[in-house]
């Protein structure tokens, strides 16, 4: 007789068959380089309602069971003020990955849409702010997001392009505003595309953008006038005559060559290549 095995079975069955190598080995490598999961780590992993945190819980789950480290896990989905029918969606999809996810409320949708200017930014640090005081309420002493490479290498030009300074998405931080706590993103070398391809080849359907503040919200794919859009379309043009750029810009911010680099930050103070030019004669 043939076993038959739940929806969230099979999603984890083809995370370690079909997406081996595009997804799981890529997941693993980033952890480990990056030192992003120890031993007798709590960590809270953040579900937003879509395809990127959805897939990291379920890697998250994967390295729990098969991983040399012993740590727990605790899934926690944030509804900042969604519509009834987004948040029974979120629901439903949490309930068939299989994931044990906790939710609470906030009202931060209600009160970002009385300020002026782009809610986006407040919008954003509110989020986090709240995610991590729920994770430590709950004795995470870490929260896992699911920026991927592809949030990585769009937030290096963002920063070039659109805000004059060479920066970049960060492995891991240390949270300044809560002591003690930590952000990883442990799908930091998982492209997009492959978790796009995860996503339908699982037939599966997650909210995209569910922020009832901006219409035709389209960052998955790059339609729509934000700056992550425009940067998305860049690179997809890049690509047609560069196959290799994303990992380019990608090792551009792991080789940084500070001997060529005019001015720098660091420790919150600028530095110039003169503060220490004629020392080197």
């Amino acid at each position: 007789m043939a076993r038959t095995f739940t929806p969230s079975a099979l999603i984890e069955r083809g995370i370690q068959t079909k997406f081996r190598k595009t997804i799981w080995n890529p997941f693993i490598t980033g952890v480990k380089h990056y030192n992003l999961v120890n031993e007798g780590d709590k960590i809270a992993v953040c579900m937003s309602g879509g395809k990127d945190s959805a897939l990291l819980a379920k890697l998250m789950q994967e390295l729990q069971k098969h991983g040399e480290k012993r740590f727990e896990l605790a899934f926690i989905v944030m509804d900042p003020g969604y519509s009834e029918a987004v948040r029974r969606k979120i629901l439903s999809n949490v309930e068939l990955l299989g994931v044990p996810a906790t939710l609470f409320n906030s009202k931060i949708y209600g009160i970002v849409k009385n300020m002026d200017g782009s809610p986006c930014y407040m919008c954003a640090r509110m989020r986090r702010g709240h995610l991590y005081k729920y994770a430590m309420d709950m004795g995470c002493g870490k929260i896992a997001l699911g920026h991927h490479f592809s949030d990585v290498i769009e937030t290096t030009l963002m920063g070039m392009l659109y805000g004059a300074q060479i920066q970049t998405m960060m492995p891991k931080l240390h949270s300044r505003n809560f002591p003690g706590m930590e952000l990883i993103r442990p799908l930091y070398r998982v492209r997009e595309d492959d978790i796009i391809s995860w996503r339908d080849y699982n037939n599966l359907e997650f909210i995209n953008c569910a922020c009832p503040l901006i219409e035709n919200c389209q960052v998955e794919s790059g339609e729509g006038g934000s700056k992550r859009a425009e940067v998305k379309r860049l690179i997809r043009s890049l690509k047609k005559t560069h196959a290799n750029v994303e990992n380019c810009i990608f090792k551009s911010v792991h080789m940084v060559n500070l001997e060529t680099i005019i001015g720098y930050k660091r420790d919150g103070k600028k530095r110039c290549f003169l503060d220490d030019y004629d020392d080197k004669r």
